[in-house]
């Protein structure tokens, strides 16, 4: 639910500044297919054609139009304009690579562009849109992370960063949820050594996520099965000291009066 929201908000921030042109573009037909008449036009033209399919809602076919302003005039003003307009065409067409190499292509191409920050932002949240539950695999979390965290590094002050850093919450308590899982699988399994890492990388790389309070439980889990009972009560106390009030601290605190473990 917190990722629908998040992505509902997102949508709306991407929706681009568009302007029209003074000339009456005329709509090529589709006939029900997916492709374009080619038709050699200016520049203003083939921009507004290319706007109208965008208003209608026909977003592939947009985005195959501001294609083509590029292509008939790569040297005008209006292409720059298109390669960004293209990109959030596919976008809105939920075609989320095409809509990457589309933003990465305008960054490559104009990196000191006033709309750059839109184009990264725009990676970012095509990235964001195909995060995966943690129980598969986390390569676009990590991605939608390097690129939303890209946004707030290079504008910081932009409109879109508010919004990148708040995603940028989300997916590191993603990345952290899909390490818990792991690391109770491990203790499932009985290896421990193999779930002691993985809890601990939970509590050292993602120390602001809601999952460190259980990390530390799971901790002190462990290692009273293993017998280490200095580590289990060190870890117990950093989870009293930091995390009081949670079921967790109350879970570690009645193993620690079961094995009657004292201070060291």
């Amino acid at each position: 639910m917190i990722l629908r929201q998040s992505i509902l908000k997102a949508t709306k921030l991407l929706k681009p500044l568009m302007f029209s042109v003074l000339v009456a573009g005329v709509l090529t037909g589709c006939s029900g297919t997916d492709r374009l008449k080619y038709q050699e036009r200016s520049v203003t033209e083939l921009y507004d054609n290319a706007l109208g399919y965008l208003n209608r809602g026909q977003y592939k076919f947009s985005a195959v139009a501001f294609d083509e302003v590029e292509r008939q005039h790569p040297y005008s003003s209006w292409a720059r304009r298109s390669q960004l307009m293209s990109a959030y065409s596919y976008f809105k067409a939920r075609k989320l690579e095409e809509a990457i190499l589309a933003a990465e292509r305008f960054v490559s191409l104009h990196p000191g562009n006033k709309d750059a920050a839109y184009a990264y932002y725009l990676i970012g949240i095509c990235h964001y849109m195909q995060i995966a539950d943690v129980r598969r695999d986390q390569k676009e979390t990590e991605l939608a992370l390097a690129a939303l965290s890209e946004v707030v590094r290079r504008y910081p002050f932009s409109k879109y960063a508010t919004d990148a850093k708040l995603k940028i919450d989300l997916t590191r308590d993603h990345l952290a949820g899909k390490e818990m899982k792991i690391g109770r699988f491990y203790q499932k399994k009985d290896e421990y050594f193999a779930a002691i890492g993985r809890f601990t990388n939970v509590i050292r790389k993602y120390e602001t996520t809601s999952h460190v309070p259980e990390a530390l439980h799971r901790l002190t889990e462990v290692y009273l099965e293993l017998g280490i009972l200095p580590e289990a009560y060190k870890t117990a106390a950093v989870l009293g000291a930091n995390y009081p009030n949670t079921e967790w601290y109350q879970f570690s605190y009645d193993l620690m009066q079961k094995y009657n473990v004292q201070k060291p």
